[in-house]
Parts: C-alpha cells; structure tokens; sequence
C-alpha cells in the first residue's frame, strides 16, 4: 500500500530540510515498527517549500494469535478423561464447541484454553494516530511560532498532503487539517493539485515548475551548468557547500551565466569566489585554474527569456567586488608584521586571553611538533608562519568575509613575499573544516593546523567550558576529529600524551582546571573522536576498543591496530589466541603484582613458557616500536601452543605462596606484552562461553 505525506510550509532553510526528512523517516520507521505494520520500502524527498516521505506499507497490522485461558486441565476434566461442567460452560461462553478447545501450558500449570486470531487495525488508522505526534516532533536548530499558536516548527506550515492507498488520512496538527491537495510552485505556478497517488503528485508538480527529488534538482543544475560553461571551454571553482545549498534553496534551478569587469581579474581568486558566493551565491568560473569574468548563478525560476536575473546579479557583483578590491588594495598597504600587534585587542577566549597570547602558544607548540616528527627542516618556517597565522584577523578583508580568515593571511603572505612554505601554511592551517574536507597538502600547514587545533581544545576544557550535544560554540569536536584525520592521512607517529603535556606546560597557570583532569578528559575526548572515524571506515565495534584498550598513546598507531587486527581476524590462529588471552587475563582478576623469579620454576611446561615468552618479546617490540603490528600480532600466536601446554600441566594457583606467585607473575608478564598490541579481552568471539564457566580456568 503506497504512503504519501508532505509538509506544505513557507521557505526553509536547506540544513533544515535536511534534518526534518532525517527525522521524519526515523520516526516513521519507529511508529510503524512500534505498531507491527511492516515497511517495504520508506524514501524522503524534499524542497524549501516541502518535506514529503513516501513509503511502501503493509496495509494493516500483522494479525495477532490471542489464547483465551479457561479452568485448570484438573478441573476440567474428569478422571476418566471426559468433560466436565466446567470445561462445557467455558465452551459456550465463548461460543465454540469443545473440538475448538485445546490445552495450553502456562506459568502455573496446564489449563484449558482457546486461541483466537486477531486482525490487526488498517494501517491508515494506525497513521492518523501517529502522524500529529510525529509532525510536533520535529525539531530544528532555530524554529518560530505564528499566530496565537503554542506550537514552533523551523516555518509557519501551510498544509499537509496526505494519502494512504489512494484515500486522505485525516489528522489534524498545528491546527490545520490534512487533505488530499497541495499547490504548485508558489511564485511561478501555485494552481492546487489534488492527487490520488505519488505517480500523479510528482507528474502535476512538475508540470507546476517543482522537482521534489533533490537528486534530480542537483542533477539539472549540473547538466545546465555544462551547458552554459562548455562554449567558454570553462569550468566552476569548487564549491560542494554552496551547490549542497541550493539543491535545497530552490524548486525549478534556472542557470544563468554573467559577466563582470576584467579589471577585477587581478584580486586572487580566493577573493574573487567568496565575495560572488557570499551574499548572491554564485560560483566562480575558471579556466586552467584562474577566474574568467564570468559567473553562474542558480535561481528559483523557469526561465530568465528578460536577463533581468543577469542584469540584477551583474549590478549587485560590481558593487561587492569593489568593495572587496577597495579593502585588498587598503590592507595591503600595512604589512602583516606591523598589524600583529593588533592581535592583543582580540581576544580569543576571555580566561585564555588574546589571539596575541594564542599566537605565542602556537609558536612554541608548533616547534616542538617539528622536533617531535623529525621536520626541523621546516621547523623555521613553521614558527614563522605561526607568528602570522591569525594577523589577518586584523585586516578588514577578513572583517568582511569572516570565511577568508587563514586563506587572506596566506595571500597577504604570499604578495608580501614571504617564503611560499609560509605563505601556504598559513592559508590552510584552519583546514581540515570536517572529515570530508582535504588536511592540509603541506607539512607545515599540517603541522600549523594540529598546534592551532590542540591548543584551542586543552585551553577551552582547561578552563571549564564544557561541551554537550547540542553546545559547542568552539568546535571541539570538529577540531578533535580534525587532528584525528591530519594525523591518519599524514601518517605522523608522535606521542600524544606528551603534546598535551606540552600544550599544559605552554599554557601554565592560565588554566582553571587541575592538569590531571584536563589530560584525562582530553585523552578521552580524542579517543572518542578516533572511535568514530574508526567506525566510519566499518571496522568492528570491538575491534576497534581492542586498539584502543592499551591507551591513548600514538593515534597512528592505533589506526594500525585496528587495520592489523582486522587483516587477522579471518585467521585460524586468532579466535583461540583471543580465548586464551581472555583466560589468561580472568586468572589475573584481582591478583597483586607479582614478579617472575625463574629458578622457582618447577614444571617443564613453565620453563619453556617463559623461554617462548622471552624470546617472542625480544623479537615483538621493536616491531611495536615501529607500529607492524599484524607481523607482532603474528609472532605472538606463536605464544599460544605453549601457553595452552602450561594450563594443561601447571596448576596456577598452587597452595604454595611463592610458587603460586611465581606462576602468576609469568601470566601478567604474558598479559602485559599482549596489551601493548591490544586488548583482547575486548575482542568477542562467536560462540564464546561465558567467561565465568568453568572450561575458562579449569587449574587455577
């Protein structure tokens, strides 16, 4: 049975669309699971105007089996097996003859019982039920109130389109009815539409001048982007954010191509694309990588047959290209080393002081990255580019368009004639802005960036600031998950619990909070940035707290952790290995530290244990140092055999102390060269037995 719902409201912006289908659909989902009505099939689409979900329904819930329990099987029948008064009365209560009763076990005995089939409620009413809930709901980043209304929604709604099976479902939300109609684009065509199915709502609003799909939408905006651009032999500026945007933003895309004054061509490009893309949201055209006098604009429309849609964007852009130039030529005339000093009246945090403060911070931490990944060759110009990196915080080019902060530095870096590894590093130190966005392509941009990011994130939990679910007014989260993804896709292996003793040292009394609890919550926070990006490349959950289990202590090599235990799972030799190290480590459960004294040794099996141990260690660690973590993890199923022959002969837990020791202290040997490759303890094993059974420590 095919589900039809839209909300009908005035213009949205795209990231709420976005999130009120996401919604939508889990909360559809949710309802209909929760109410036993089967989902073939549940898709969303949507525009600034409309959220619309469609789905494929069973049409009513699955029936259900209901047993009706009567008297007790001793009651009613008879020693001889016949039926008594009570078992003929239940029958006629329920309207059956005995042939239709049968015997039902339940909790407290046996008991004679009818079953009934139910048929489940039509899903339409099921839905009429569900739907005002589910629209109240919704939640958005910021949403408004209309009329004398208690409700918010992202805008005020003007209706709801709704169909189950060809036929209106009737509810009612925000006080408004829904209905089986809807209207056409509102500005170009808003004749209403009554429609008894989706195939008929898709065709009558296009023919309305909407394409609900955003995919179809993108699709035309790329399709007449070529169309436009291919006589110039052109191509757009990248710009996935701002085409994400205008999917959304738009109902019928109408491309049009515009032009500008060629004396603009000599701002840098990066100036060029934000100041169209700011405000008009344009993109930028270019040939070979430079900007031709042109632009593309996307609007809401049909068609522009009068240019007037040219015309209004060509006078608007020479305006903010003027400006944009009036401030470059203006900023240009005072060098970067000169304003620097007006970083002192900017203040980054209020307990952290100034970005001039901040600025000093990164010198010293960014210096101390360079000795740390053995790139002192760049080590002079890394410092100088953070002696740089946020002047341009200063400049009214910046004041202007905030999004060029970190990119007009590194222009001013470059038309000042600084060295070009200055220059780039100080135009993409804020990069990466999420894990879709590139690290930086230099080693002293990388470098800038994780000194610039660290920094920010000991300082803001030093001093308190807490950061929740919904709160992160300074992007902790997408600065940790930055670092994260500098470091993986630079491969740079350095402590990290040291950089954070840096950073603390760097900071001094600056800080609120105990150094001890910052580092910990730190260390946390990071791991819990790494734990998400490692499941976000389908590693296994526990796989992934396997790598993370021996501590925090070099992010790249926790990346090969995770990828060596995953390359070796399939292997014959890994389950019982993650058995007998699970075993080894419930022995140790609750046992003080013991040492290893081998001429207390008595079994064979014990000494040849420790023989395999200490030769299997010497060869494992420099492969640990080095990071080869699936050839230690190799060498250490060698361990296995022996181990396995230990638990057979030798009796752990002996009565006595200095032997029981003794054996105890081999075992955590054992435990503690196994942690440094992972935790196994968290790895789960199919078929695994509890590991309180007995099979798991059957001598000790």
């Amino acid at each position: 049975m095919e589900f039809l719902l839209e909300i009908l409201t005035e213009e949205m912006p795209p990231d709420h669309v976005r999130t009120g289908l996401e919604q939508l659909a889990e909360g559809l989902g949710r309802e209909l699971a929760g109410a036993h009505i089967a989902v073939r099939s549940l898709k969303t689409y949507g525009t600034c105007r409309r959220l619309i979900i469609l789905a494929d329904l069973a049409e009513a819930q699955e029936s259900k089996e209901r047993v009706v329990v009567g008297p007790s099987k001793a009651v009613a029948f008879a020693a001889d097996g016949s039926p008594t008064p009570a078992a003929l009365g239940f029958a006629r209560s329920q309207g059956v003859g005995l042939d239709a009763l049968e015997v039902v076990r339940t909790e407290k005995g046996e008991y004679l019982g009818r079953r009934k089939a139910e048929a489940g409620k039509p899903a339409a009413e099921i839905l009429a039920s569900v739907l005002p809930g589910l629209v109240t709901a919704l939640s958005f980043p910021k949403t408004m109130r209309w009329g004398s209304l208690a409700f918010r929604f992202s805008r005020p709604i003007q209706g709801f389109l709704c169909l189950s099976g060809g036929t209106t479902v009737v509810f009612e939300a925000a006080g408004i009815g829904s209905g089986d109609s809807t209207i056409g684009h509102k500005i170009h065509d808003p004749r209403p539409l009554t429609v008894r199915s989706f195939s008929e709502y898709q065709a009558g609003l296009r023919e309305r001048g909407v394409i609900i799909d955003p995919e179809e939408r993108r699709a035309a905006i790329l399709a007449q982007i070529e169309a436009k651009l291919e006589p110039l032999n052109a191509k757009l500026h990248p710009d996935a954010a701002l085409l994400d945007k205008l999917v959304y933003d738009i109902e019928s895309p109408c491309v049009v191509l515009g032009s500008f004054p060629k004396d603009y061509l000599g701002l840098p490009l990066e100036l060029l694309s934000t100041a169209m893309r700011e405000g008009q949201h344009l993109f930028s055209v270019v040939r070979d990588k430079k900007q031709l006098p042109n632009f593309i604009g996307v609007a809401d429309a049909r068609q522009d047959a009068a240019s007037l849609l040219v015309k209004g964007n060509e006078r608007v852009l020479r305006a903010r290209l003027e400006d944009a130039r009036f401030f470059w030529e203006q900023d240009l005339k005072l060098p970067l080393s000169k304003r620097a000093s007006g970083l002192k009246q900017v203040v980054f945090q209020e307990k952290l002081g100034s970005y001039e403060d901040k600025t000093l911070r990164l010198k010293k931490i960014a210096a101390y990255l360079c000795d740390k990944i053995e790139a002192a060759n760049a080590k002079e110009d890394v410092v100088q580019a953070a002696e740089l990196s946020k002047v341009d915080l200063v400049t009214e080019l910046v004041r202007e368009f905030p999004s060029l902060q970190g990119k007009a530095g590194g222009l001013f870096a470059r038309a000042e004639g600084f060295p070009a590894a200055v220059a780039q590093a100080v135009y993409e130190h804020y990069k990466p802005v999420g894990l879709e966005d590139d690290s930086p392509s230099s080693l002293a941009g990388a470098i800038l960036s994780l000194a610039d990011k660290v920094d920010s994130i000991v300082g803001i939990i030093g001093v308190g600031v807490q950061t929740t679910g919904s709160s992160d007014p300074f992007g902790l989260r997408r600065n940790a998950l930055a670092v994260c993804k500098i470091v993986l896709d630079r491969k740079l292996s350095f402590s990290f619990p040291r950089l954070l003793d840096k950073v603390l040292a760097v900071y001094g009394d600056r800080l609120t909070r105990p150094a001890k609890e910052v580092r910990a919550e730190c260390r946390e926070f990071f791991a819990g940035r790494l734990r998400y990006i490692f499941e976000r490349m389908s590693f296994r959950y526990d796989l992934v707290n396997a790598a993370l289990g021996p501590g925090f202590e070099n992010i790249e090599h926790t990346f090969l952790r995770v990828k060596a235990l995953d390359k070796l799972k399939a292997s014959p030799q890994f389950e019982p290995m993650i058995l007998m190290a699970k075993r080894v480590n419930n022995i140790l459960r609750n046992q003080p530290p013991a040492k290893v004294n081998p001429d207390l040794f008595e079994e064979k099996a014990e000494r040849e244990l420790y023989s395999s141990v200490t030769i299997i260690e010497g060869n494992v660690r420099p492969m640990i140092a080095r990071g080869d973590f699936g050839q230690a993890q190799t060498i250490l199923f060698r361990i296995q055999p022996t181990l396995a022959a230990f638990f057979d002969k030798v009796l752990v837990m002996a009565e006595e102390k200095k032997l029981r020791q003794n054996r105890v202290g081999l075992l955590q040997a054992i435990a503690r060269l196994l942690l440094e490759v992972a935790d196994y303890s968290q790895i789960v094993v199919e078929g695994e037995r509890s590991e309180k059974g007995a099979d798991i420590r059957p001598k000790a």
